[in-house]
């Protein structure tokens, strides 16, 4: 009998003065994944970019329930994209992406 996974939202914020491509903040993630946790780690974290504004400086990625603290872990880790100083803060964590919706006041 296979285990369903559980899985959990993430609403971040991106702090930099640049603008971020939906490519480099990936990059940085998963760099920030590997650098502290390896390739065992980062597999274990299935990181998936829901959706992304450049424009508000916000994106929603959803990983593993059970690699929720290493991926925060992650994210706190992170000092520059893009080699130029920047910082992303997890404001809000939930199960279901409609709940993270609501919570974070994003619209569709």
């Amino acid at each position: 009998m296979t285990r369903r996974m559980k899985r959990r939202y993430l609403f971040l914020h991106v702090v930099g003065d640049q603008s971020i491509s939906e490519g480099a903040l990936m990059d940085t993630l998963w760099k920030a994944i590997f650098q502290l946790f390896g390739e065992y780690g980062a597999s274990q974290a299935r990181l998936t970019l829901i959706e992304y504004n450049s424009q508000e400086r916000w994106a929603i990625v959803r990983c593993l329930n059970e690699a929720l603290q290493m991926v925060r872990a992650s994210i706190t880790s992170i000092t520059k994209i893009n080699d130029k100083p920047a910082a992303i803060h997890v404001s809000r964590v939930s199960g279901t992406l409609k709940g993270l919706r609501r919570k974070a006041q994003v619209q569709d």
